[in-house]
């Protein structure tokens, strides 16, 4: 038998922008080449120990048959000699989700259904790693990738996978969501082998999200000034995007600062983002951003953009 990994999951819909998506942590090396299936067309399915991955392609073809999700998952396990020691969750496009976690699935194992998402794991180290799951998917505010992420994070902290930490992936579909509009791959994020894959995630995804995804264009910006602008050209000039000589004294950005951020935009391919949103981005987001140097200004970027919906 292969290797059976320690998962929590969670697959859940967001009816308001019709995106599905998968969030999962395993103790087990690229969770995300094995437990995430999710079509913008279908739902999502999350498969997991002792995995059968062809229960995520044939379970996205029977969702866009018109079956619900309680038939997928016994249409799926019943033609399975196996499932006794697997577990999966389904989520369609409409009705009410649903779980299978098998009789010989390692303890603690089990599952849990709320409106639009049902959350899984097994070999874990309590049920309440799947409550606290199911409370920050519901408890918090955002978009479906930060609900998705809040969930790993509040399971982890629960109690989480008894054997510990090691991959995490976020895969979103939405349609056209993907590069360009050419497909629905909207969010496609992985940590393959890290200490702390949760929070590599979401590192990741703030990266992803600011470099990839589109926001609605805000309705006034805001200026650079003050302690945030000295802060902000020191960072620029310390990355190599600015003059040392224009980083001294600065109370108020000017043009050779927002040259240096148009540099660093282009750099890091921020396009999406014309270089006067991500100034009142970083104007808005700076106190609130982690990290420092580069790693703060990408952080400044995200929170100033979050109030912003995407599209």
């Amino acid at each position: 038998m292969p290797a059976r990994p320690s998962t929590f999951s969670i697959a859940a819909r967001d009816p308001e922008t019709d995106a599905v998506g998968v969030a999962v942590q395993s103790k087990f090396v690229s969770v995300g080449a094995v437990v995430p299936f999710v079509s913008a067309d279908a739902g999502a399915i999350a498969t997991q120990s002792f995995a059968n991955v062809a229960y995520g392609p044939d379970g996205l073809d029977l969702l866009r048959e018109g079956r619900d999700a309680d038939a997928v998952v016994e249409e799926l396990t019943s033609e399975d000699d196996e499932a006794p020691a697997r577990q999966v969750g389904v989520v369609g496009l409409d009705g009410e989700p649903a779980a299978f976690t098998g009789e010989e699935c390692h303890d603690y194992a089990g599952d849990l259904q709320g409106e639009g998402y049902t959350v899984q794991g097994n070999i874990l180290e309590n049920a309440e790693t799947l409550t606290a799951m199911a409370e920050a998917f519901e408890g918090t505010d955002g978009g479906l990738p930060e609900r998705l992420i809040a969930a790993l994070h509040a399971g982890n902290a629960a109690g989480g996978d008894k054997r510990g930490e090691q991959s995490a992936a976020l895969y979103v579909a939405k349609p056209e969501g993907g590069y360009d509009g050419r497909n629905d791959r909207w969010i496609d994020v992985r940590v393959d082998d890290h200490e702390r894959p949760i929070d590599e995630l979401e590192r990741a995804f703030k990266i992803y999200d600011v470099t990839l995804l589109e926001r609605e264009a805000p309705d006034e910006t805001r200026e650079l000034t003050g302690d945030a602008a000295a802060a902000v050209a020191t960072t620029l000039a310390d990355l190599g995007f600015l003059d040392e000589s224009d980083a001294t004294d600065v109370d108020v950005f000017g043009e050779p600062h927002r040259e240096a951020l148009e540099t660093f935009r282009g750099m890091n391919n921020f396009e999406n983002h014309p270089v006067p949103v991500l100034e009142d981005a970083i104007a808005r987001g700076w106190d609130e951003a982690d990290g420092e140097g580069e790693a703060r200004l990408v952080d400044a970027v995200w929170h100033g953009l979050s109030r912003l919906d995407r599209v």
